[in-house]
């Protein structure tokens, strides 16, 4: 079965938020790394990481699926996803090296 590809964006929820981040939110991003490097050790999760953006840091990263209905509740089950919001968008074509 060939996989779908999706590029995933986590937009925190303030502009300045990797610089202020509360002890409670540092402790849910943790949890999200965790979260993602166990979709990671199972070839879901192909990479992800910050973005540092002029305008405001934001979370990126790509996913690997069998059908495109599993891309919510991935994104829905991080535990990031209680104080950010997730957009995420199809991949028309992937090129990778062989």
């Amino acid at each position: 079965m060939d996989k779908k590809y999706f590029a995933i964006k986590l937009n925190p929820n303030r502009p300045d938020f990797a610089q202020t981040m509360t002890a409670e939110e540092r402790d849910i991003m943790q949890q999200h790394i965790a979260y993602w490097k166990t979709y990671m050790e199972q070839g879901i999760m192909i990479i992800f990481g910050p973005v540092i953006d002029p305008k405001g840091a934001y979370g990126f990263g790509i996913i690997a699926v069998d059908d495109p209905g599993q891309v919510q509740p991935l994104l829905g089950n991080d535990p990031a996803s209680k104080i950010n919001q997730y957009e995420y968008h199809p991949m028309l074509a992937v090129v990778k090296q062989q």
